[in-house]
């Protein structure tokens, strides 16, 4: 038969976020309990005291930090090399018929040449372009005849090559996140690969966001 704990810990635990936030202290713990009540009464069928899943809860937080953190840990460690760009433009445009064969007119006329940054992430109903701004003035003649959603200059970007066993660990993205909401960071983009993770901020964000990410192992 199962005990109260025992459906505590797997309600908690299928929650990566809330078992986190639990752990951190960040929860008021009365009110996890009453929120869980029904789960835990339909789980024990019988009827279930505030208090018990109150004392399940106390008991399970130590459990879980032992169980959170020390995989995480290891990737966020892990984290190779982080590069830092300055003087970008971020472009979104809408999708269309010719926006791709633009795109790839404008890639041949730029050439293998390493000194620029140049991303595109096609969306279901935009494309987004982040690009050195010595390139803007091409971008703008190349998709001229596109619908251009936004522009926004003055960016910069903070790359993270990323260990392989980044895709294994959940909640890695999210502890990134968290750490740069929690600095009080706008991001303006996210581009992603398997083993790159870009933020692009505004230009006077990018000091703050070098220094949480430097730092993220120290967490």
């Amino acid at each position: 038969m199962i005990t109260i704990p025992q459906v505590v810990e797997k309600i908690v635990s299928s929650q990566p976020f809330l078992a986190e936030a639990l752990v951190e202290g960040l929860i008021n713990i009365s009110s996890l309990a009453r929120k869980i009540q029904n789960q835990v009464e339909q789980s024990v069928k019988k009827p279930v005291k505030i208090g018990a899943i109150i004392m399940a809860l106390n008991r399970l937080a130590p459990n879980l930090e032992v169980k959170i953190n020390p995989g995480l840990k290891d990737v966020i460690t892990n984290v190779g090399d982080i590069i830092v760009r300055s003087h970008l433009v971020d472009f979104t445009y809408k999708n269309s018929n010719t926006l791709i064969e633009k795109h790839t007119e404008l890639l041949k006329s730029i050439g293998p040449n390493q000194e620029f940054f140049y991303t595109m992430v096609q969306g279901v109903f935009e494309s987004n372009l982040v690009v050195s701004s010595s390139l803007q003035q091409k971008v703008e003649e190349a998709f001229s005849g596109e619908e251009l959603v936004s522009k926004s200059e003055r960016l910069s970007s903070v790359t993270l090559k990323l260990p392989a066993t980044n895709s294994l660990q959940l909640g890695f993205y999210y502890f990134i996140l968290k750490n740069i909401a929690w600095a009080g960071i706008n991001i303006q983009e996210v581009v992603s690969t398997t083993n790159e993770f870009t933020l692009v901020v505004n230009d006077a964000d990018i000091d703050k966001t070098f220094s949480v990410l430097k730092n993220m192992g120290n967490h």
